[in-house]
């Protein structure tokens, strides 16, 4: 069996951070979205992954090389457009070739991985396997419809859902699927649906099994899902201290925090579960649970908690406490130690500010 990672979305719902990173890399406590993906596919055994892309691909080639790290095979795969799902599926085909493929939206989390999934479908060997999730509302998904242990049925965001079942971020295919795909017209919304395929093969009388996804599953499509993935992840860490960390007799770590390499913290509070980056440097401030500091941050007479900041940023002398943020590569954001105290502001479109 081999994979497909999709990761070729513009990303246009984390606008304005997708401006300058590619979605599917940008940082869940501390590692690229995409890479739990990549790690739980090596774990269910697969070592043939082609990572989809556009116009970011030297991204992910500069971030994931070859695979090795991983004990995997990378190949890079373009998609010029995004076209959907299907038609993502259908440009890997020559990758696939004649093998069955599992596929992985590279911007998804499961809280227990592929592996059993994958070893069902081995075992069973239907056409298509659908990874099927009940949430409260279905209308916002594609649904599945049972009956016993085959999928009769999916609907796109249906108005009157006939199930909870929601069809989340991976599919496995034989590559009877791409015959199907061949045939596919666009939807309403030009874009080649998934959905339209796997109906494809119900149709034809092939076996769609259902896989009944445990644990949590999260799409971290916006910054709010973000932060939930954000959560859900550090609340499963250990504490771990790196080498030459220095915490100062004044600071307090309180609960499971990790810290990476080079760390300095001065008279600061560390409430986790959290993690800090190396060589970041936390002075005078409080460090909330639920927060994710990437390298080389300087945080310093401030309060945050429920966030994700990225690499080298630097948060200075802020009133109040930060809160459910997310914070790009290399921010800057101060407040000047001296008379008059003014906001001065440097943001790209689609940014969001809020000052309480």
């Amino acid at each position: 069996m081999k994979a497909i990672v999709l990761c070729a979305g513009r990303g246009t719902r984390l606008r304005p951070l997708t401006f300058s990173n590619a979605k599917h890399l940008i940082p869940i406590a501390n590692k690229p979205v995409m890479l739990y993906g990549l790690e739980a596919i090596a774990e269910a055994g697969i070592t043939e992954i082609g990572i989809v892309v556009g116009e970011n691909r030297s991204d992910f080639v500069r971030e994931l090389g070859n695979g090795e790290r991983w004990g995997v095979r990378l190949s890079y795969i373009v998609q010029e457009e995004p076209k959907g799902l299907a038609h993502a599926a259908w440009v890997a085909r020559d990758f696939v070739r004649d093998e069955p493929f599992l596929m992985y939206l590279g911007d998804n989390i499961f809280q227990y991985g592929l592996k059993e999934a994958v070893k069902l479908f081995q075992l069973h060997q239907p056409a298509a396997m659908t990874f099927l999730y009940a949430v409260e509302d279905p209308r916002a998904y594609g649904v599945a419809e049972l009956e016993g242990d085959r999928v009769v049925r999916v609907v796109e965001k249906p108005k009157e859902p006939k199930s909870r079942w929601a069809l989340t971020g991976a599919y496995i295919f034989t590559p009877i699927v791409f015959e199907v795909i061949e045939r596919l017209q666009p939807s309403w919304r030009g874009e080649y649906e998934i959905t339209d395929a796997i109906q494809g093969l119900i149709d034809r009388g092939e076996a769609v099994m259902p896989f009944f996804v445990q644990g949590w599953w999260v799409d971290t499509g916006n910054a709010s899902d973000m932060l939930r993935a954000n959560r859900l992840v550090l609340r499963q860490i250990e504490t771990r201290i790196g080498t030459d960390v220095v915490v100062d007799e004044r600071s307090q770590i309180i609960g499971d925090v990790i810290l990476e390499d080079g760390v300095r913290v001065i008279n600061s509070t560390l409430r986790g579960p959290a993690i800090v980056g190396a060589q970041s440097r936390i002075v005078d401030s409080f460090i909330g649970s639920f927060t994710s500091i990437g390298r080389e941050v300087r945080i310093e007479h401030s309060e945050i908690e429920h966030s994700i900041v990225m690499d080298g940023c630097t948060i200075c002398n802020i009133d109040g406490r930060i809160d459910d943020s997310v914070f790009g590569r290399n921010i800057t954001l101060t407040r000047a130690d001296h008379l008059p105290r003014t906001h001065k502001f440097l943001l790209a479109d689609n940014s969001q500010v809020s000052l309480v």
